[in-house]
């Protein structure tokens, strides 16, 4: 269809519209850009916002932690005395036995035949004897009467010594049989737990009063209460250990605290009873050992425990969030923020903790603000916007 000059240029009108509309609308779109980057160059960014809080100054008491282990206070290899066929186990493997408790049965009847047979010796030397006697009485008083001879006497007197001899020797063999048969019955020496038995009955038991082999191990008893928890002080808290004992009074014990490895809280209580006398060369440590009640018997040889010992009186102290402090290779950091809002890390001595806080031994003062959140917007030397905050410390702090 030809279009005519008419609508021809009725279009061209329309296009040349749309395309001024068209520039005016990029122009001003261009203009509110500059204006609003104009406007974001001219405010200055924010600073980023911190909490702060001085160090929290409590009366706290000094202390080393350490890791442990438990060990039995008593153990013993259960051996016999003699030896035999074993003919009966008296517990169920893991029992708690009783001192006194019967544990084994080895077959006493090639020693009750012993003793009879001592006891029969003993008869034939006592009836020597009372000849012996007889004789010599006889022969004494004939060499009274010059009836006899001196050397008769003598004789007589012989034979009553090796009749007598004969005697003490009968007895010494029937204290010998009847301590072999009392060592037929095996008895727990004191209370405690026994482990497996490593013999059934039937084997045949070696004895350690038989020389010809080895003796046979039965099983092992160890004691459950009291425990005894072993660990080892580093040279520094051995060190701070001895200098603040050297200020106790005399015939104050040293105590611990003790927690298992599912115990957030250290409840259990015990006595530092032992310091060995020697740093190990080779670790830099010396052993340690405490005592602690177990009536509950759940504490177990093996078992390992955090150990508290307490080595000092109640002194000021400064507390932070143990969030607050900051590794740094060997060292300790805490970052502060001095009076023009500038942040400034300072290097700590740090101590133990006390539930979320951390002692601080050195490098604080109690007038420092420290950084206790937003700490990871918070670089050394740059500006902040501090917010005051505070530390918190219930009871139940000290005793975590």
């Amino acid at each position: 269809m030809t279009m005519t000059a008419k609508q021809f240029a009725q279009r061209a009108l329309f296009a040349g519209a749309i395309t001024t509309l068209s520039i005016v609308a990029a122009a001003r779109l261009t203009y509110s850009i500059r204006q609003s980057d104009a406007a974001a160059a001219a405010t200055p960014a924010a600073l980023p916002e911190v909490v702060v809080s001085r160090p929290l100054l409590r009366e706290v008491d000094s202390r080393l932690g350490f890791l442990g282990q438990f060990s039995a206070v008593e153990q013993v290899e259960l051996r016999a005395q003699v030896g035999g066929t074993l003919t009966a186990i008296h517990f169920r493997d893991g029992d708690v036995v009783q001192k006194g408790d019967l544990l084994f049965t080895i077959d006493p009847r090639p020693y009750e035949i012993r003793l009879a047979q001592a006891n029969a010796q003993l008869e034939t030397a006592t009836a020597r004897l009372e000849l012996a006697d007889r004789e010599l009485v006889r022969a004494q008083a004939l060499q009274r009467s010059l009836a006899g001879t001196a050397q008769s006497v003598d004789q007589r007197t012989a034979d009553q010594r090796a009749a007598q001899a004969a005697v003490d020797d009968a007895k010494a063999q029937i204290r010998d049989t009847q301590f072999d048969l009392e060592h037929c019955r095996i008895t727990a020496p004191f209370t405690g737990r026994i482990g497996t038995h490593l013999v059934s009955v039937g084997n045949l038991i070696a004895g350690s009063r038989a020389a010809t082999s080895p003796t046979t191990l039965l099983a092992t008893l160890v004691s459950l209460d009291p425990i005894y928890l072993d660990f080892d002080m580093s040279e520094a808290d051995f060190l701070t250990y001895s200098r603040e004992h050297a200020g106790l009074k005399d015939g104050v014990p040293d105590r611990v605290e003790v927690a298992l490895s599912d115990e957030q809280k250290f409840t259990r209580q015990g006595t530092l009873d032992f310091v060995d006398n020697v740093l190990h060369r080779s670790s830099g440590t010396i052993h340690a050992r405490a005592t602690v009640p177990n009536p509950d018997r759940l504490l177990t040889p093996g078992e390992f425990a955090r150990v508290r010992l307490i080595v000092g009186s109640p002194v000021a102290t400064l507390l932070v969030p143990d969030a607050a402090v900051l590794p740094d290779q060997s060292q300790h950091i805490v970052m502060t923020v001095a009076p023009d809002s500038t942040v400034v890390p300072k290097q700590v001595e740090t101590g133990d903790l006390r539930g979320s806080l951390r002692v601080i031994r050195s490098g604080l003062s109690p007038t420092d603000h420290v950084i206790i959140d937003g700490i990871p917007h918070a670089a050394p030397g740059m500006k902040v916007a501090p917010r005051d905050g505070a530390i918190r410390y219930a009871a139940s702090e000290g005793q975590g």
